[in-house]
């Protein structure tokens, strides 16, 4: 398991194309998410490509399964995925997502189409949290 500081790290060490290449290969190491789960309700609205994101709950910790029909926003939901990773949901809950995202800079790095759906990402790992630590 890679730590989000750890691809900061090599994020920060990278240019353009090479941060979008990152991004990629994070999305393409999700695991892979039934396509019976990508339903309407587990759709993220606001995405400018069709996002799932679907809740896991193990031992105490909340995780979920996503998946994208475009790449880099696959490795932008996973890259958002991994600021929760191995918490619960009480946690997630607590943790300031944006803030801990905020060092990659996605506003600039990326277009605005591709980065207008994280608020609507964040607020449903932030809803779904709420539900499960209620």
């Amino acid at each position: 398991m890679i730590a989000l500081a750890d691809i900061l790290d090599e994020y920060e060490f990278l240019d353009g194309d090479d941060r979008y290449r990152l991004l990629i290969d994070l999305g393409k190491a999700l695991p892979p998410m039934p396509d019976a789960l990508k339903t309407d309700a587990t759709l993220v609205r606001g995405c400018s490509a069709n996002v799932w994101v679907y809740p896991v709950t193990e031992t105490g910790e909340l995780s979920f399964l996503a998946d994208s029909n475009a790449a880099i926003t696959k490795g932008i939901i996973a890259l958002v995925l991994k600021t929760v990773e191995g918490m619960s949901a009480a946690e997630i809950g607590s943790l300031d997502i944006e803030a801990a995202l905020a060092p990659f800079d996605l506003k600039n790095q990326l277009s605005s189409n591709r980065t207008q759906g994280i608020p609507n990402m964040i607020a449903l790992i932030r809803a779904t949290a709420a539900r499960y630590s209620g």
